[in-house]
């Protein structure tokens, strides 16, 4: 299956959002948008249109029960929810009594009606500057096409097809198209565009399927029958491998099943130092379906729970029941480590119709998160009613993002307060000692974190924003997104202040960034104090593994030599120095994190 006499290897680089090595031949996917008819239609026929888009709709239902049906037959775990949240689509009345509206009003067809309001609906999506929350308008065009589908007779990608093993090269997949791979034929996939956030890359995920995206020219490079390389964990992929790059990628694929294994043996285990000091290891979780694969993670806990799902693909507020109703599931499945559930943190930009706020050139930085709950106490007052009668039923905690000032943050807790007391005179039960924390994301709550904490019962420092607002950089920029430096002095010097403040008042310091799921930042993190990590279920395992291994006592003489340098680069190298000269052990199943042409592997 190499190449050693004809195609000159090529490398592509893109995200890697699956791990795993897949090697195979290509087969190319190309899903061009269905032409559909644009007719005028007289009155007498508009309910003829929506007679036919009604029965399209419900062929559309029956396509993605059937393959909902498939997955849950199946022995791994694929994410059926992601099928569910498309049904729901389908019956979302933004989208079908829109198009409907549509069709009576401007006397068009179903086919174009359709269109014009997913147009529409995928405008407001992608002025979102979540790339998480931006993605939700692929999903909305992908329910759409399926309709358009049954609407001209055109059959399903050929995907379902597929009767050999093959990698699976095209512009972009859906997530209905990757949940109906079969998975012992389709050994990966590589698309052009795409990110860590896509319901594609979930799904590819939960089916172990290795998976590299965003690659911008794959489906121009590769060919139908090219053989083709897939490091869903570098992010790369290599068309027409040599026979040695086949041998060197399979003995990594052999490593990477060996520490799937060991990793198991870590399950069960303290999260805890080799001196024996304990680091809680939590969850992040981006949508509530997520929880079913909380108890199999090892997770101790949810350190972040985002409420935004919630908020979207929807024309009005969702009511204080179905708040409740998914928090109190949540405090339940966490057990006794309990839940941290964050409050709104979106802008009015993530709106469609409810909220009529003016746009605003900065989002990121305008009236959004506890700025805008502050300016809406009734949908704040809502969603905090609803965290304290779920605090009934199992342990919850409740988070303010983007506290800025003091000020705010005593805003917030007088309307908590105003809300626990109509629950009180309603005799509506509540946990009355539910913590209250902080998300540490702006510089300036870090420079008063010892005010904050004498109010606080603990912080979480959010990593993704902090940097970004403490560098000045945009890090979903490409021409500025090699400043985004986790180790920057600026950033370590911070994150040991919070923490300094935090402790000095006792209460705990946690991190939920995507820093604190890095093997390779964790030394630093356990040296300077931090008392929880929050991260992907996926990493709970790999950071588990490698903190057992380190001695905090020597990650905290480390830190304190990294404040002597200047440059986040300097920091980098030091740190990867002191993991092969101290605990290599604990990273032999990381080695790839760390190997660089300069430096020996690791292990």
């Amino acid at each position: 299956m190499a190449n050693d006499t004809h195609d000159e290897q090529k490398s592509l680089k893109g995200s890697g959002v699956s791990e795993g090595i897949a090697i195979g031949k290509a087969i190319i996917i190309e899903r061009e948008r269905i032409s559909i008819p644009h007719r005028m239609i007289g009155t007498a026929e508009a309910g003829e249109e929506v007679a036919r888009l009604r029965e399209s709709l419900e062929k559309a239902k029956q396509g993605l029960l059937a393959i909902k049906q498939g997955l849950s037959s199946a022995a791994s775990h694929e994410p059926a929810f992601i099928i569910d949240a498309h049904l729901m689509m389908l019956e979302d009345d933004m989208l079908v009594e829109g198009a409907i509206a549509i069709i009576r009003e401007r006397g068009i067809n179903a086919e174009w009606a359709l269109r014009i309001k997913v147009a529409e609906l995928v405008a407001v999506f992608s002025r979102m500057s979540d790339p998480y929350l931006r993605e939700r308008g692929r999903d909305v065009e992908e329910v759409a096409e399926r309709v358009v589908r049954e609407l001209v007779g055109k059959k399903d990608s050929p995907l379902a097809r597929i009767d050999e093993p093959v990698i699976v090269v095209a512009h972009e997949l859906s997530p209905a198209e990757t949940a109906h791979m079969a998975v012992d034929r389709v050994l990966g996939f590589a698309t052009d565009i795409g990110s860590q956030t896509s319901h594609a890359a979930i799904v590819a995920k939960s089916l172990r399927i290795p998976a590299v995206v965003g690659l911008k020219t794959i489906t121009a490079s590769a060919a139908h029958g090219d053989t083709i390389l897939i490091d869903g964990q570098a992010g790369i992929v290599i068309l027409n491998p040599s026979t040695q790059t086949v041998r060197d990628y399979e003995d990594k694929r052999k490593r990477i099943a060996e520490m799937r294994v060991a990793l198991q043996e870590y399950r069960g285990l303290e999260s805890e130092t080799l001196d024996h000091a304990k680091i809680k290891l939590a969850a992040n979780l981006e949508i509530m379906e997520e929880i079913a694969f909380y108890e199999e993670s090892g997770a101790e806990g949810v350190g972040l729970y985002r409420t935004e799902y919630l908020y979207l693909d929807r024309d009005d507020l969702p009511s204080e029941d179905e708040h409740f109703e998914g928090y109190k599931k949540l405090a339940r499945a966490s057990g006794a480590h309990g839940a941290t559930i964050r409050t709104l943190d979106l802008g009015g930009d993530k709106f469609k119709s409810t909220l009529s706020l003016s746009d605003e050139l900065n989002p990121a930085m305008g009236l959004r998160a506890i700025r805008l709950c502050l300016n809406r106490p009734d949908l704040f007052k809502t969603q905090l009613r609803a965290i304290l009668r779920a605090s009934a039923f199992g342990k919850a905690r409740i988070m303010f993002p983007m506290i800025s000032g003091f000020q705010e943050f005593r805003d917030a807790k007088r309307l908590l307060h105003e809300a626990a007391a109509e629950l009180d005179k309603e005799g509506v039960a509540f946990d009355r000692a539910l913590e209250l924390g902080i998300m540490i994301e702006v510089p300036s709550a870090a420079f008063i974190a010892a005010e904050l904490a004498e109010a606080a019962d603990f912080f979480s420092i959010g990593t993704n924003d902090l940097i970004q607002y403490t560098l000045a950089i945009d890090r979903i920029n490409e021409n500025v997104s090699y400043l985004y430096q986790p180790l920057h002095p600026a950033i370590l010097r911070i994150v040991s202040a919070v923490v300094k403040a935090g402790h000095e008042k006792g209460i705990p310091v946690h991190m939920c960034g995507a820093m604190a799921a890095e093997p390779a930042y964790l030394p630093v993190l356990i040296g300077l104090g931090l008392d929880e990590l929050s991260m992907p279920m996926a990493n709970v395992l790999r950071i588990r593994k490698v903190m057992r291994g380190i001695r905090k006592a020597e990650a905290e003489e480390l830190v304190r030599e990294l404040f002597t340098y200047k440059t986040a680069q300097e920091i980098k190298e030091r740190v990867k120095r002191e993991i092969r000269s101290r605990w290599a052990e604990a990273y032999a199943l990381e080695r790839e994190v760390f190997e660089d042409e300069d430096l020996p592997p690791v292990g």
